[in-house]
């Protein structure tokens, strides 16, 4: 997550009171910076090297988060167990591995580098109440038809009540238009070369980027038939294989309130929004001076994960793969005259299209009509100008 705080708006609104009018674009900068600690840590259940990560407020120039270096960081139990963190890849992982355990109380300690020490309030371990299914049907959302991915679980105790969801989507990419020699223009000359196989099917991996959260309080039962991720059927990411790895956190009421506030302020919708984003105090404080600020929440969550797959062809058999993410249509070129001039020509099917200029590889179709060429974007001939063509481990084909 990346916090700003900012007083620029007012100027910002008074500058343009009508978006459309402003010509020129204004480049956003913070007037007035207050720097503050953001504490992204969320332990749980599962036996492993924890993960704690450290970075400062951002300004609206910064183009990538800070990393808070040369930190101490540990948390300890009520049984006087100590759980040290070391510094590394920008993040701080645990020594050893660990998990919360039913019972136990946890408070985490931060001494940065520069003097300032933080300290949080003592954390459970909620209910632990395992995912029962995640699966992928065919629905219609807003008059719209694609796959929904739902999560069920189900709380006999109805103690669980509060759950928050991350996921990450990998999906398998066929190049349409792949073909098995390519061609370049160099030095005057076009030039043809073997195209890879290695250029034809790719993977692609994207995680969720908003708060995903859900409550059974107001439910007669603690059911859970969550909407996790909805995608059209003309997505081009399920075209062939989909797969999504799904984490199920139980909170308790206190980080689920902080969750909900800290989306409410995320998805205000717009930069000149009236809900304006600034400090939202957690559950972590300043132990030797209140005028130091620090963000985030220290979480104690109980967490289940599950991964399923499916093929297009399973959930819409016979149908027409979703369309290429770009345009993969035939353009014609006589390479008999070279660039930057090109003449048009006439495609097979009457069209008449000219040669951009000005790209270095071009993926030759199967026709070779009237002595002309016919190429497409290069991605629709190579996945890996977007994509990568390993295989995650855990794919299963």
């Amino acid at each position: 997550m990346k916090f700003k705080t900012t007083y620029t708006y007012p100027f910002l609104l008074l500058l343009c009171p009508i978006i459309n009018s402003c010509t020129e674009p204004y480049i956003l900068e913070t007037n007035t910076y207050e720097e503050a600690l953001v504490v992204e840590a969320t332990i749980t259940n599962e036996l492993k090297k924890q993960e704690i990560t450290l970075t400062k407020t951002s300004r609206f120039e910064d183009t990538a988060p800070q990393t808070e270096k040369g930190a101490t960081v540990f948390i300890t139990d009520n049984t006087g167990t100590r759980y040290d963190f070391k510094e590394e890849s920008g993040k701080y992982i645990s020594t050893t591995e660990f998990q919360a355990s039913p019972g136990k109380e946890y408070k985490l300690n931060i001494d940065t580098n520069d003097g300032r020490s933080f300290e949080s309030t003592t954390e459970k371990l909620p209910t632990i109440n395992p995912m029962q299914d995640v699966k992928a049907v065919v629905e219609k959302k807003d008059s719209v038809r694609g796959v929904a991915i739902r999560v069920s679980s189900y709380d006999p105790t109805n103690t669980a009540k509060y759950y928050r969801y991350e996921y990450e989507e990998t999906y398998k990419i066929i190049a349409p238009n792949w073909v098995s020699r390519k061609i370049a223009f160099n030095n005057g000359s076009w030039i043809f070369s073997p195209n890879s196989p290695d250029t034809k099917t790719c993977y692609s991996s994207k995680k969720n980027t908003t708060l995903l959260l859900n409550s059974t309080v107001n439910l007669t039962e603690d059911r859970v038939n969550y909407l996790l991720r909805f995608i059209s059927d003309q997505n081009y990411i399920i075209s062939h294989r989909y797969s999504i790895f799904v984490r199920q956190y139980i909170e308790n009421l206190a980080s689920y309130t902080y969750y909900k506030t800290l989306k409410k302020i995320s998805d205000s919708g717009s930069l000149l929004s009236p809900t304006q984003p600034g400090i939202l105090n957690g559950n972590i404080q300043s132990t030797n001076n209140k005028n130091n600020k620090i963000v985030g929440y220290f979480d104690i969550a109980s967490v289940s994960t599950q991964r399923i797959y499916f093929n297009y062809a399973d959930l819409f058999p016979g149908e027409f793969l979703p369309p290429y993410y770009t345009d993969c249509h035939s353009f014609c070129y006589d390479p008999s005259v070279p660039p930057p001039d090109p003449p048009k020509c006439e495609r097979a099917d009457g069209e008449v299209e000219a040669l951009a200029y000005g790209q270095t590889t071009f993926f030759v179709d199967r026709r070779f009509d009237y002595g002309f060429l016919f190429w497409v974007n290069a991605p629709c001939g190579d996945c890996t100008t977007f994509s990568s063509n390993i295989k995650p481990p855990f794919w299963i084909d």
